[in-house]
């Protein structure tokens, strides 16, 4: 099995860090079990210890996902008994700690004199942080990886060393990251190089690669890692992820399956389940797919030229490297309408990944229903999108009851809401620029908010006159971002729900917030 690739699937913690894309417990549940489908190695199932919402997403999943479920942790003992608290569960478990080894990390985050005086001396520290904490986190599971924060910008002398106290600590997997994207594939892949030749213990671990994008070539970097030695690859769905992202999934596989040419190596994913899973992941994180996205975009198997609609009808060899069928995108995508029943509503949306209880099926069905009323014909996206909407939301702290708006080219835009928090209502109502900016300034006005507001987004989810509209907002809350997503047939409703919603996160965070300060009071007291 040395040319097995395994594919350690992050997208929901590296990926979730992408702004705005924050997921709740069901939507992470949800996309751990189409990851499971697709058939990944290992699902990095988010990091326990930075809130409550984290530690009980990663502890359902450990649960009931049956695939090795990993939870990151510091180089702290607190991160790694959290944890293993939260993934104690699972039928096959791993601690993924790191710690920081390039100089610009040591001297950014280690910087005072309690690490040491100079830079030789806060390196011993690390090293020595990083022997100690794998050791502790071998005392709970058989399985612990550790990584070199920054190794792509790590001296190689250093970094060897530190891999080499991780392996001889106890660590089965050592990460090789490309943290900021910095590296070249070459540079990279000889990075590997030296390591195997330096660790004298490198064979008695799995070395693995996580890459950033910043510079378009986490892929081609992936690549590089494994034909010089990796066998892990660290990824994510759509390539989502902090700053510029990480190594997309569906693309470093598929360039394993068509250049099989040129790559003797393999993965056990099941291509047919890439499409679901970039669609789900969308819909729930509410980060949109480009259109010229390679393997799951919306033109990734579309021809236009008529050179190539020619050349196509005459033999689809002569554009496309690979069938739309290899990775699961289905031409028919009209599928339920008004008439259409539970069991054809149920079967279609396990089709798509979902998988759903009874009481969960009605929700979703009842919320199919009016959808079908308002639309003749409802589309694959259509449910995709009724997955990520209200159906399953969390309830927060504030519930849209009624908007009325007002609107035309000779009269001031002018909107009214009434809002809910428990049993007190909050109604009120303001003028704006246009209907939309009208109606987040009655929000403002009943909630006694006034949130910057830096993003604001529409598309049309599916075509035609009757299609569902997506809004995506964006507010910023001192020095964080809050996403809200809203769907509707009704794009100012859709403003609506979108806009409180990210007003709700930014509660929810607040009280996470709060939360934490009052448990780290506490253990300081203690």
């Amino acid at each position: 099995m040395e040319n097995q690739v395994l594919i350690f699937d992050t997208t929901l913690r590296d990926g979730e860090q992408s702004p705005g894309a924050s997921l709740n417990v069901f939507e992470k549940l949800e996309i751990a079990r189409q990851l499971e489908k697709l058939n990944v190695d290992i699902i990095e199932a988010g990091f326990p210890v930075s809130s409550p919402t984290q530690f009980e997403a990663v502890k359902r999943i450990a649960g009931e996902v049956g695939v090795i479920i990993a939870a990151l942790s510091r180089a702290k003992e607190i991160d790694i008994k959290s944890a293993y608290d939260a993934i104690k569960n699972a039928s096959k478990k791993r601690i993924h700690t790191f710690s920081s080894t390039s100089d610009y990390h040591i001297i950014g985050k280690f910087g005072h004199e309690r690490y040491g005086n100079s830079l030789a001396e806060k390196r011993k520290t690390v090293l020595q942080m990083s022997y100690d904490m794998v050791k502790y986190a071998k005392t709970f599971v058989d399985d612990v990886e550790f990584s070199a924060e920054d190794a792509g910008r790590t001296d190689i002398v250093y970094l060897a060393e530190v891999i080499e106290a991780a392996i001889e600590a106890g660590a089965t997997t050592v990460n090789i990251p490309d943290t900021t994207g910095y590296t070249m594939p070459s540079e990279f892949g000889n990075k590997i190089v030296e390591l195997k030749k330096r660790v004298k213990n490198i064979n008695n671990a799995i070395i693995s690669v996580h890459c950033h994008n910043d510079l378009g070539l986490a892929v081609a970097n992936s690549l590089a890692g494994v034909e010089n030695g990796a066998r892990q690859v660290e990824c994510t769905i759509n390539g989502i992820g902090e700053r510029a992202g990480n190594a997309s999934l569906e693309e470093f596989v598929m360039a394993l399956n068509v250049r099989k040419d040129l790559y003797k190596y393999f993965t056990n994913i099941d291509t047919t389940e890439i499409f679901n899973t970039s669609r789900m992941v969308s819909a729930f994180t509410g980060v949109i797919v480009q259109p010229n996205k390679a393997i799951v975009g919306e033109n990734a198997f579309a021809h236009e030229s008529g050179i190539h609609q020619d050349g196509m009808l005459k033999n689809r060899e002569t554009y496309e490297i690979m069938t739309p069928e290899t990775v699961g995108v289905n031409k028919t995508k009209i599928v339920l309408g008004r008439h259409s029943g539970r069991h054809g509503l149920k079967s279609r949306l396990e089709e798509l990944g979902y998988n759903l209880k009874e009481e969960e099926l009605q929700k979703v069905y009842d919320a199919f229903t009016k959808l079908a009323d308002k639309k003749k014909e409802v589309f694959d996206d259509d449910l995709r999108v009724l997955m990520g909407d209200e159906v399953f939301q969390e309830q927060g702290a504030y519930e849209l009851l009624t908007i009325q708006v007002n609107a035309g080219t000779n009269s001031i835009p002018t909107a009214t809401v009434v809002i809910k928090n428990k049993e007190v209502q909050y109604t009120d109502s303001a003028t704006g620029d246009g209907p939309v900016d009208a109606l987040f300034n009655a929000i403002d006005r009943a909630l006694n908010f006034q949130p910057a507001v830096e993003s604001y987004q529409v598309r049309s989810v599916t075509s035609g006159r009757e299609a569902l509209g997506e809004v995506l907002v964006r507010i910023r809350y001192k020095d964080n971002s809050f996403t809200g997503r809203g769907v509707s047939t009704d794009i100012i409703e859709a403003s609506a729900k979108a806009y409180l919603q990210a007003i709700n996160h930014q509660e929810l965070f607040i009280i996470e917030q709060n939360s934490i300060t009052q448990n780290e009071t506490v253990t300081q007291a203690v």
